[in-house]
């Protein structure tokens, strides 16, 4: 149990502190009354560059901060508890990859920030991902994603939210960069485990049995 919550403790802290940055610029902006949105990305304009790197840790309010705290949280510890091999690759990527998505797709007289595109990249991959590997595991993730943020897929649609400043391009661009990425690694990170039964009517070219070497190589006693 203590190795679980040792693993559970090294997937929370890249969060936690990514979460922490974004509450500390939040209260920055709050205590010296002041606006950071122009760090955000602004398409197609060599201003809004930086905000491929920025806005993910900006936001318009605390309202809009508080809406993504917990999905980041959640998202973003999974990630990095289920893929401890990929997760950070995983991450940057779906960090760059939705910005300029965003730069050079976005509206261009708009800013965008926000974590959204990350919440959407991150559950666009483990949903993908664990649908690929055909792990029973990954893919009771990807259920528990589709059931809990199944909603979220109407967020790419900007004629649901006519009156609201939302991003939707940063919401297609983070769904659209964790796929890519579920199927760029769909070859690293966890394997799928099997069992005894999928080697049943497998042999290798000598006749050899390969469930008798396959549990040999991994030192497992059989008789």
């Amino acid at each position: 149990m203590s190795e679980e919550k040792q693993k559970l403790g090294r997937a929370a802290f890249i969060p936690l502190v990514l979460l922490a940055v974004m509450w500390i610029v939040k209260l920055v902006e709050y205590g010296f009354g002041i606006s950071l949105s122009f760090l955000g990305v602004h398409p197609l304009h060599a201003d809004g560059l930086a905000g491929i790197l920025f806005s993910p840790l900006l936001h318009g309010g605390f309202e809009h901060l508080l809406a993504n705290t917990v999905p980041f949280l959640l998202m973003a510890v999974a990630l990095l508890y289920f893929y401890p091999q990929i997760a950070v690759k995983v991450l940057i990527g779906i960090w760059l990859l939705s910005g300029m998505w965003i730069w050079f797709g976005g509206q261009a007289s708009s800013l965008h920030i926000g974590a959204s595109s990350l919440i959407y990249g991150f559950s666009s991959f483990l949903f993908f991902s664990g649908l690929i590997r055909k792990d029973t595991r990954l893919a009771a993730l990807a259920l528990i994603v589709a059931f809990l943020y199944g909603s979220m897929i109407w967020g790419i649609f900007p004629d649901f939210f006519p009156k609201k400043n939302i991003s939707w391009e940063g919401h297609l661009g983070g769904l659209v960069a964790g796929l890519l990425l579920a199927y760029y690694f769909r070859k690293s990170g966890p394997s799928r485990k099997r069992y005894s039964w999928e080697f049943e009517d497998e042999q290798d070219e000598n006749g050899d049995d390969l469930q008798y070497w396959q549990l040999k190589k991994e030192n497992t006693d059989i008789t």
